[in-house]
């Protein structure tokens, strides 16, 4: 019975190490995005510091990286794409497509997440973008946004990481204009991954 109860305490801790380990890789990996974001921000010609009205930089503020915030989803196509007139922070309108959406579980509980269709002169892109309990709190108060790359297989599972949840350039800079999540967008729930506020 010693010798089980020995193997076995030997089986947690070889678990417990590993949890770790992969919790370390995933920090790293996300911790590593960051730094190369700020390098882009402070140095870059096309960033929002540097392109127009030149503003001064600091390192992006950032919750902690947190795995519970990481979610696998197919996305659902509505069978009717609305096309919607939403707005950007000057007020001008915008045209973009209601594509489909995506779920997440939270503390038990679903959360239905759209996904849009957006066009500029290159072609499309797809994106989403969220206001939830941080929003104007510890989080940009127009809202926050996660890029998303669309597949052609309709059975694929993306990913949905919070940790990458970005501001838009509106955030950093009144040069700029970017679109505002409807009420639909919300997401009740406090979301602490991703960026936070830039200025306080």
């Amino acid at each position: 019975m010693k010798l089980a109860g020995a193997t076995l305490a030997v089986i947690v801790l070889a678990l417990i190490f590993t949890a770790c380990a992969k919790e370390s890789a995933f920090q790293k990996e996300i911790n590593q995005i960051r730094l190369e974001k700020d390098s882009y921000m402070k140095d870059s010609k096309s960033s929002p510091f540097n392109a127009k009205t030149k503003v001064e930089f600091h390192p992006l503020n950032y919750f902690a990286v947190d795995s519970n915030f990481v979610f696998k989803s197919k996305l659902v196509e509505y069978p009717e794409k609305d096309t919607l007139t939403i707005y950007g922070t000057k007020g001008e309108p915008r045209q973009v497509v209601r594509y489909g959406y995506v779920t997440i579980t939270y503390n038990g509980i679903k959360h239905n997440i759209n996904v849009y269709e957006g066009s500029y002169s290159g072609g499309k892109y797809y994106s989403i973008w969220f206001t939830d309990r941080t929003t104007n709190e510890e989080s940009y108060g127009v809202g926050r946004y996660l890029d998303f790359e669309l597949k052609s297989d309709p059975g694929f599972v993306y990913t949905i990481d919070f940790n990458l949840a970005y501001n838009p350039y509106c955030a950093y800079s009144q040069d700029y204009s970017c679109a505002i999540p409807t009420k639909d967008d919300y997401i009740d729930i406090a979301i602490t991954a991703g960026e936070k506020k830039f200025h306080d």
